[in-house]
């Protein structure tokens, strides 16, 4: 095509759109801060790291991200491939071995003849144009100095978790037991057994969430207001919220029942594998903001991991978003800045998943441009155009979001039960997506 396009981040967004670009005859430069840099997240030199799970979520088409996912894997989506190439058990979920497939995106986007790696900290806004800024949710402050320059408005911050790894050598075998809710996942994981499960009593329970309110806390800096994402909240954060409310969100005991007992416990808390071998398990759901110390102590109070070896603690971390429906326009293009395009979650959308879903949409858009072609956004009907949907609703207080149903249009037939209806509105995503895919094709 002639023109060259800058990529700033070499996560999932940034490699997703440098990629699609790649495809479509563009030469790209992708600029990425490692191995000269690292943030505080980040851990390895490899591109589109994984920092914060290694689960890209559920897989039935029931579930938007599961369509999501679908609608991807028709758009020849990276990510996707390779992240299918990469999985580990996890019942009805997309997980990940982490280090497989960071490492299975760098081979694919450093062999890409069109692609050209830069590493190196951009420390601006890059001034040729056209640009697309996919920097994640820890933005250097200066380059988020420059982008707030730019839309004369400074970026929103709120706090991300990470939640603690343990070796599965150090987990008490004989006290848990291993199950999907449901059995979800057991067919095409080789048996009921992508889960372990540390089920907890009535006191234990009780007990269990008393120490996590009495842990000590890691303060957040006196410059960061901690505005935290509904779905990914510390879990003394929501311990604070009642006693119960642990029991009824990540340590819910639904659809378990534990071999031993022939009951299903009052509280369970689940790990779920970090990689293929299974030599490692996440605590699924227990991002945290306690202090390393308190985490080991309040931690080895769980039945099963009471001589738990951390692999990695629990941690939170800032992430900035701009007010997308005030600063982007439809092909998530800044307003204030013509030929300065953003993707990812700096953009507002939240999950593995949706920031690479904006790194291809950006990339399909802009390759139309590039080509003397309108851009031409994903149909609002598919979850692709819902995301867009998303970015573009006004607000009052703009927050990230996952993929939703209720950024979808509704279906004619409101007779229809919520999973008829999910997966009704599914087929007609699918079917609406063909035809645009087919004006998107390198």
């Amino acid at each position: 095509m002639g023109a060259r396009v800058t990529v700033v981040g070499g996560g999932l967004a940034g490699c997703e759109a440098a990629y699609q670009l790649a495809r479509r005859g563009v030469a790209v430069t992708l600029v990425e801060q490692k191995p000269k840099k690292r943030t505080p997240a980040q851990t390895g030199d490899g591109l589109a790291e994984l920092v914060c799970s290694n689960s890209m979520r559920g897989a039935a088409l029931a579930n938007a991200v599961g369509l999501l996912k679908e609608e991807l894997r028709r758009a020849g989506s990276l990510v996707l491939r390779v992240a299918d190439a990469t999985r580990v058990p996890a019942g009805g979920a997309l997980a990940v071995d982490r280090e497989r497939f960071s490492a299975g995106m760098t081979e694919a986007i450093r062999g890409e003849g069109h692609i050209e790696v830069v590493c190196d900290e951009a420390l601006e806004v890059p001034a040729e144009r056209p640009v697309i800024v996919a920097t994640g949710p820890l933005t250097g402050d200066r380059l988020a100095e420059s982008l707030s320059r730019l839309v004369g408005e400074a970026e929103l911050a709120y706090y991300d978790a990470i939640a603690p790894i343990v070796s599965a050598e150090s987990i008490d075998w004989s006290k848990v037991f291993k199950q999907s809710r449901y059995g979800k996942g057991a067919e095409q994981d080789g048996g009921d057994e992508a889960y372990v499960n540390c089920p907890l009593g009535e006191a234990e329970y009780k007990a269990f969430v008393r120490a996590l309110l009495d842990a000590e806390k890691v303060a957040p800096r006196a410059f960061e207001e901690a505005r935290y994402f509904e779905g990914c909240l510390p879990v003394e954060l929501m311990a604070e919220r009642g006693e119960q409310t642990l029991a009824f969100g990540p340590m819910k005991p639904v659809g378990l029942t534990d071999p031993r007992t022939g009951r299903r416990p009052y509280a369970v808390v689940q790990l779920r594998p970090e990689d293929g071998a299974a030599t490692a398990y996440n605590l699924v759901g227990f991002q945290t903001r306690m202090t390393y110390g308190a985490q080991a102590a309040v931690f080895r109070t769980i039945p099963g991991l009471e001589g738990a070896e951390f692999l990695r603690f629990g941690s939170v971390h800032r992430n900035t978003f701009v007010n997308a429906p005030k600063l982007l326009d439809g092909s998530m293009q800044l307003k204030a800045a013509p030929g300065v395009f953003l993707a990812g979650q700096i953009t507002g959308v939240e999950g593995y998943v949706e920031s690479a879903a904006g790194g291809l949409v950006c990339a399909l858009m802009l390759a139309r441009r590039l080509r003397g072609e309108a851009p031409e956004p994903p149909p609002p009907t598919t979850a692709l155009g819902g995301l867009l949907t998303h970015l573009g609703r006004a607000s009052e207080n703009f927050q990230p979001s996952n993929v939703t149903w209720a950024m979808f249009p509704p279906l004619a037939d409101a007779r229809l039960r919520k999973r008829e209806r999910y997966e009704a509105m599914a087929e007609r995503a699918l079917a609406d997506l063909g035809p645009w895919l087919s004006r998107q094709a390198p």
